[in-house]
């Protein structure tokens, strides 16, 4: 599925299940709650914090899905073509970065 189609899917099912978008600024507001899920995972999982018992059967991916949909559901209540403005995106970092990474010896 490509964002566009993701788009699509999202805006039927807040049409058949949703009744409507919640308002920018809550979707706002449950994004930073999603990412600070996403947040949570890594950082206990992957980082120097020890992963409490009731975090253990947390799912990254299902986190991660969460913060996507509500991403789109912003892309979609904004009139962002969001698989337009990545496609883009990934062109100009493509353009801009071709040699940025590969030159830095942080990362060596």
């Amino acid at each position: 599925m490509n964002i566009q189609d993701a788009q699509k899917a999202v805006d039927e099912w807040i049409n058949k299940h949703g009744v409507r978008y919640f308002d920018e600024l809550t979707n706002m507001a449950q994004l930073t709650e999603e990412v600070g899920e996403v947040a949570r995972i890594i950082a206990r999982r992957y980082g120097e914090q020890s992963e409490k018992e009731s975090d253990k059967s947390k799912d990254l991916g299902e986190e991660l899905a969460d913060v996507v949909f509500v991403v789109l559901c912003l892309a979609n209540q904004t009139g962002i073509d969001l698989q337009s403005a990545f496609d883009k995106k990934l062109d100009l970092k493509s353009k801009r970065d071709h040699d940025r990474h590969k030159n830095n010896p942080k990362l060596k």
